[in-house]
């Protein structure tokens, strides 16, 4: 998760708070598998299961040139390297995210697959057609300008590359109960409908080939598994107030305040915005 405006994601604290719960669930840092890191490392719904079936979805193979768009602490970019065989690029905006993903890739033995930057997804310091798939997972609610923001997601495709989405967007019933994940106060939140959304994937060159509102087997799958409590690696390590958070993100899309939308889009090689 990654953000164009003042977020509260850098805490100074990220890798002392992962190394302190490694420490204390019995893990070595010089002994660490990519494994032992699956309950805390991706920042957003439904965690792991959404990655892994966004990159199924999406299709991504070893021969694919990867860019996790707003890579928090590496999360996917691991599991794509690990699982994929991918060569991956992670970009986040906050360089405390960038230092402990590069950290933790060296630790697992994932360092040489894996390229950290520090970067705005808005201005991304790459060449046209640089990459086939482009991940971006909870991104765009910190984002006001999605014009600009998927644009650049398209030039950096190469024709016929994909885009692969796991987002939030709004919905109709009412504004947001907060803190969220991704905003404390409301001008933190950028939300649009799944409708708008669509309309500016079009508007910015893209095809759309899966669009799947996931929202009701989400908002199950999240309050079940908070019902069991915080599992001592989960995101409450690093994210402030987490479980708060997570609760209201949970009642948001049970009052069907909010909506979640798992995507694929092809870059139309005839349209390059």
């Amino acid at each position: 998760m990654t953000t164009t405006t003042d977020q509260p994601y850098a805490t100074g604290r990220t890798r002392a708070s992962i190394e302190r719960a490694l420490a204390d669930a019995g893990k070595r840092i010089d002994a660490l598998e990519a494994s032992d890191l699956a309950m805390l490392e991706d920042f957003h719904s439904l965690g792991r299961l959404a990655t892994a079936a966004l990159i199924d979805l999406a299709q991504v193979g070893p021969a694919d040139r990867v860019l996790d768009a707003g890579c928090g602490i590496g999360g996917t970019a691991r599991l794509i390297a690990a699982e994929r065989g991918a060569r991956v690029t992670a970009v986040d905006l906050t360089p405390e995210y960038c230092e402990v993903a590069t950290w933790l890739n060296d630790a697992v033995g994932l360092g040489d697959a894996i390229e950290v930057r520090t970067a705005d997804v808005t201005q991304l310091p790459f060449d046209a057609a640089s990459f086939d798939v482009v991940v971006s997972q909870h991104v765009q609610m910190n984002i006001a300008d999605k014009r600009r923001l998927y644009a650049e997601a398209r030039r950096v495709l190469a024709p016929g590359g994909r885009l692969a989405l796991w987002d939030v967007t709004a919905s109709s019933g009412g504004s947001l109960h907060l803190p969220v994940p991704w905003a404390t106060s409301p001008e933190q939140s950028h939300l649009v409908t799944p409708e708008r959304l669509a309309e500016l994937l079009r508007e910015t060159g893209f095809a759309t080939a899966h669009w799947n509102d996931l929202t009701e087997p989400a908002e199950t799958a999240m309050r079940q598994l908070f019902a069991d409590g915080q599992p001592p690696l989960g995101l409450h390590v690093f994210v402030p107030d987490f479980p708060a958070k997570a609760a209201n993100l949970v009642r948001n899309l049970a009052e069907d305040r909010t909506r979640l939308i798992q995507a694929v889009l092809t870059a139309d090689a005839a349209s390059l915005a």
